[in-house]
């Protein structure tokens, strides 16, 4: 046991060890999150859904799974994002009804075309729209369902940024929001430069024990997320890029909390019977003949851990269905060699919502 770092409350929500898995835009569907909860994850969050797409959804097969969530992966949230207060929250209560256990705000996206429609991070520029989805948000969820934020530490680092970031935090505070997430970069860095920690720790002594802070930023490895909490006095972190395709890390995480050794990478073995799970999941969510182009992407970050990484990656990076992923694991994954910690420039060209 590490002091100074304590269990996870969100609201009325216990979430247990305070390593989690963030939405992720383009991943984190059930398959991704069911897989993080089996290796050691004890909350997650879905990929971000947009307002206006959750109000018009209709219960079709090939739009099914963006809510799709079962018992086993609970507590889960659903993460929204919208430019307009009133259908944000029309939002958010399609994602009560779909049985999501917190819903989550996302001011944090800084991709070009989201900030372009007024939504995501662009929200940081003008509080008081902001602080009107927060208000309408929590009217909407009800009150046993935590509502909570993603927020980066602003659009910019100008003093006038900086007054919005802290005029939107107070405020969504004092509406009842259970929690924020703040990602140490400003919207306008996007995924360029160090995520600042020290700007995690100047909000948390801001505001107080009381209310629950988690970071975000450059956790892409298990030391990393166990040394923010420390460092900055976080109540948790949320792993993004640095869990696709590397569950193991909430399970190292909480070895190393435990007083345990670091665990060793997983093999190639213990890789192939994850990778396998993970395409089942996949076939379960999307059907047989959709998963295999869902599932390229995760093939590719898997390949990561591999020893021989660089050519697997090449090899998933034409899978199409399960007969060509099946052959490139009976290629490349039947010898069973010592694994490989992920090297966190492999991370360095993802650029989704996070």
């Amino acid at each position: 046991m590490i002091p100074g770092i304590a269990p996870l409350r969100i609201g009325k929500v216990d979430i247990g060890f305070p390593v989690v898995q963030a939405a992720l835009s383009g991943y984190s569907d059930w398959a991704m999150r069911l897989i993080a909860r089996r290796m050691g994850a004890s909350y997650s969050l879905c990929e971000v859904m947009l307002d206006q797409f959750l109000i018009s959804l209709k219960e079709r097969k090939k739009t099914q799974h963006f809510l799709y969530n079962t018992p086993e992966e609970h507590p889960v949230a659903g993460q929204l994002m919208g430019a307009e207060p009133e259908q944000f929250s029309l939002g958010a209560q399609k994602l009560v009804e779909a049985g999501f256990s917190v819903i989550d705000i996302n001011f944090g996206c800084p991709v070009r075309k989201v900030l372009g429609r007024c939504r995501g991070g662009f929200h940081l520029s003008q509080p008081t729209v902001a602080l009107e989805i927060v208000r309408r948000t929590r009217d909407i969820v009800p009150p046993d369902i935590p509502v909570t934020i993603k927020m980066r530490r602003g659009i910019d680092d100008t003093q006038e940024s900086r007054d919005h970031f802290y005029e939107i935090l107070d405020g969504a505070f004092a509406y009842g929001i259970s929690a924020i997430t703040v990602h140490g970069r400003t919207v306008q860095q996007r995924y360029i430069g160090p995520s600042r920690w020290s700007f995690l720790k100047e909000v948390k002594q801001h505001v107080g024990k009381d209310k629950i802070i988690l970071g975000s930023g450059d956790l892409f490895s298990a030391q990393d997320c166990l040394r923010m909490m420390l460092e900055t006095g976080v109540d948790g972190v949320t792993v993004a890029r640095g869990c696709i395709g590397n569950p193991w890390i909430f399970g190292q995480a909480q070895a190393i909390f435990d007083g345990k050794p670091l665990p060793p990478p997983p093999s190639v073995h213990q890789q192939r019977e994850v990778i396998l799970e993970h395409f089942r999941l996949a076939e379960q969510l999307y059907g047989p003949e959709r998963a295999g182009v869902p599932m390229r992407k995760f093939g590719i970050k898997y390949s990561a851990s591999h020893p021989r990484g660089l050519e697997v990656r090449e090899q998933f990076a034409r899978v199409k269905n399960f007969e060509e992923w099946k052959a490139v694991l009976d290629r490349w994954y039947v010898e069973d060699l010592p694994g490989v910690y992920p090297s966190s420039s492999i991370f360095e060209q993802q650029q989704e919502c996070e």
